[in-house]
Formats: structure tokens, sequence, C-alpha cells
């Protein structure tokens, strides 16, 4: 497994939006554990994204809770995570 990286606006966006709110902090943590295992089917719903964010990938942590992502050859660096409008 690569390592993974957090960059800053992840950081930033991981404490506004998601760290004050105890059960999403739980959803995430187990959603980690299932990307470092390597799943990517469901629950996770792992896709590669087109457009303007085309050539990175995003997962779904709960509902409407999102995690965008790039991969490189030596790690994932997690890029933003939000809601679909707040991430998109």
């Amino acid at each position: 497994m690569k390592p993974i990286r957090r960059h800053r606006t992840f950081v930033k966006n991981y404490r506004s939006r998601v760290g004050n709110n105890p059960k999403q902090v739980k959803q995430f943590e187990k959603r980690l554990g299932l990307f470092i295992n390597g799943v990517r089917d469901t629950p996770l719903n792992d896709h590669v994204l087109i457009g303007s964010m085309k050539g990175l990938h995003a997962f779904s942590v709960s509902g409407d809770l999102r995690v965008v992502y790039r991969e490189t050859e030596e790690f994932y660096e997690f890029l933003d995570i939000g809601s679909h409008n707040q991430v998109y």
C-alpha cells in the first residue's frame, strides 16, 4: 500500500467540515481503513473524475461526503473532503 499524504486544503476542510461531527469522523475512519486495505468498489464507490478534475479520483465516505484524491507512483494525496457541491 502506498502512503497517504494529506494536502493542506484537505486538512483545513476536514477540520471545518468533518472534525466537529463525531459521527462523520467515525465514518471517515472506517472508510479510510477500507481504502488502505485496497477496497475500491462498494461501499467506497471509488471513481475517476472527468472534466476540469480529469486525472483525479473520488470516493464516498457517507451519503454526500466525498474525498477527492490523486494517485502518483509513490503515494496517494488526499486533496479535499466535503459534500458533492463543496468538492466538485
